[in-house]
């Protein structure tokens, strides 16, 4: 199920009433949130960031994932804020890894920043890096893996940082990795082809040991996954939402809850 939110509200005249206005229209959402149902897992695509560094008039559309980036810890606030236990934020795909190097390294240095501002000893957050990490730099692998490590026994929101993640890697690399532990037990092709589930796969994916998301929420009014969590968004409902990444606001946070808060969640039934 897929829906389309407005670009953005008319913004009042003057920052001071925009900014009064959009307070007591946070407030009216948190009232229609009341006694809700709060998703445990929320899945983001941080997407639009080029395109709001264009229509920003930046001649480099690094600037975007700049502010973009900034973004992030006040989103995990929000989520926080709303008894979300994990969010699982998408910020490098396989495929962003044919970029030219001119591109790509700089987005790395910006992911690497994140991942190290996440990990601070004054943020609560507890990490864990999902993705190909054979496929990075091993200068960037080894600062994402050194970040996850430095927040084991945190007890904030477990953040999942997506670097170097496609779907159907995911699904490939817990294949693998199923085969690999059945071989060193000693276990045949054919007595693993009686055994297998779903339930076995699971245990191999990035994820493994957490919640499915229950909302997944991509920015900048692309409608698809992307190859975003295949397996796990099996039953998940999805929220999109016009605006470009760094321009998304708690209202839209807000508003994507009230909007899952409404669903009708059958899981296939």
């Amino acid at each position: 199920m897929s829906f389309r939110v407005p670009l953005c509200e008319a913004y009042p005249a003057g920052v001071a009433v925009r900014d009064v206005l959009y307070s007591l229209y946070e407030r009216r959402l948190l009232r229609e949130l009341s006694g809700k149902p709060r998703p445990r897992h929320v899945g983001v695509i941080l997407d639009g960031n080029r395109r709001w560094a264009r229509e920003a008039g930046f001649d480099d559309p690094n600037e975007g994932h700049h502010v973009g980036a900034r973004k992030i810890e006040n989103v995990l606030g929000w989520c926080s804020e709303q008894g979300v236990e994990v969010v699982t934020l998408w910020l490098l795909s396989t495929d962003n890894l044919t970029r030219p190097e001119s591109e790509l390294a700089p987005l790395l240095r910006i992911i690497e920043g994140v991942a190290t501002d996440l990990a601070a000893d004054d943020q609560p957050w507890r990490l864990r890096m999902v993705g190909a990490l054979d496929l990075l730099p091993a200068d960037t692998a080894r600062v994402l893996k050194d970040a996850a490590e430095r927040t084991h026994g945190k007890t904030g929101t477990s953040v999942n940082i997506a670097v170097g993640y496609g779907g159907r890697r995911e699904i490939a690399d817990a294949v693998r990795s199923l085969l690999h532990e059945h071989a060193s037990l000693g276990t045949s092709i054919e007595e693993l082809a009686e055994v297998l589930d779903v339930d076995h796969i699971a245990e191999h994916l990035y994820t493994k040991g957490q919640p499915d998301p229950d909302l997944v929420i991509r920015t900048s009014g692309e409608q698809r996954l992307s190859g975003f969590l295949l397996w796990q968004s099996a039953h998940s409902e999805f929220y999109f939402c016009d605006a470009h990444w760094p321009d998304f606001r708690r209202t839209d946070f807000l508003r994507a809850l009230r909007d899952y808060a409404k669903r009708n969640r059958r899981f296939g039934v």
